[in-house]
């Protein structure tokens, strides 16, 4: 029961965020222009700042494990090109592969994966560690298939080169190779710039939730429930499903345990929506995915924290 109360108060007020965010967009409070202009200021500076600070906040060298960042980084890979390839091929709307092949691979593994750990043990222990192999991974793969799929077939020259322009440009992912060499140099920040950049991160999440709920459009939800519903069980249970064996097996446990877990199987992360929007996919697809895996997350990750309880695998 305390595991269920825990998920659900991680999940529940990020759904009610939501909520709230789309009340207000009916009332007319937030404007298309809002939602627009704060889209990109989420991707552009908030969404960076907080991995910057996630991640250079963290001493990485201290916890180093080259053998888990391996698993993260390869299962992360096995994910993203294993549901490319067959979305490609058995999707028959080719204007949704990119937002669906996304919104089921990448979860909120720098949101949520630092405080399910702090939650259950006290310490951030291996989150940054999982974060610096699989988030990095998250934002390149999502920015080529976003690419490729963005409106146009994929098969011009130019994909590839747009793919890599987009990569080195991408903030999100300057952001996490900033915070990476802070980590390992030791550098420190005076508190100005320390406050400055907190409170910056500190608008990412609640800013993105609110514009997901705003922009989040029911009718034309529903007419993609059958997609929205196969990614966010992809997400939620068949990743977990297949790796989380591996990593026992492995030999992880506890935090590691924990980590993987929240790679594997965290609701779809709001910047998801944020860079669909921004890369002309389906946004529409996008935010109906995060809302009903954030949703569903309560039940799902109560159940993967009691199984691996029961089985002995977290202390």
């Amino acid at each position: 029961m305390e595991n269920f109360i825990y998920s659900l108060n991680a999940t529940v007020p990020v759904f009610l965020v939501m909520v709230i965010g789309y009340c207000l967009k009916r009332r007319g409070m937030l404007t298309e222009g809002f939602c627009s202009a704060a889209n990109k200021f989420n991707f552009q500076v908030t969404l960076p700042a907080l991995l910057f600070k996630d991640i250079s906040s963290a001493d990485i060298r201290q916890v180093l494990d080259i053998r888990y960042m391996l698993y993260c980084a390869i299962v992360t890979s096995i994910c993203f090109f294993t549901l490319w390839g067959l979305t490609k091929l058995l999707m028959k709307d080719k204007s949704m592969v990119g937002a669906f092949v996304q919104a089921s691979f990448r979860g909120s593994a720098a949101v949520l994966g630092i405080a399910f750990i702090q939650n259950i043990y006290g310490t951030s222990g291996m989150a940054p560690l999982m974060i610096v192999s699989a988030v990095p991974l998250y934002n390149i793969y999502s920015v080529i298939v976003l690419t490729f799929e963005g409106g146009n077939d994929g098969q011009d020259g130019g994909a590839v080169r747009r793919a890599f322009v987009n990569i080195c440009k991408n903030p999100i992912i300057i952001g996490i190779l900033l915070g990476v060499i802070v980590s390992f140099s030791g550098i420190t920040f005076p508190a100005i710039v320390n406050k400055t950049v907190n409170s910056l991160a500190a608008m990412a999440t609640p800013l993105a939730l609110i514009v997901i709920g705003a922009s989040f459009e029911g009718r034309k939800a529903l007419a993609k429930l059958k997609p929205t519903m196969l990614a966010t069980m992809i997400k939620l249970v068949v990743q977990p499903s297949l790796f989380l064996p591996v990593a026992v097996w492995m030999g992880f446990r506890t935090e590691k345990l924990i980590a993987i877990l929240v790679m594997l199987g965290a609701p779809t992360t709001a910047s998801c929506y944020i860079m669909a929007k921004n890369m002309n996919n389906d946004e529409v697809l996008t935010s109906s995915v995060v809302v009903a895996a954030t949703l569903l997350s309560a039940v799902t990750l109560t159940g993967w924290i009691y199984i691996l309880k029961a089985f002995g695998y977290l202390a």
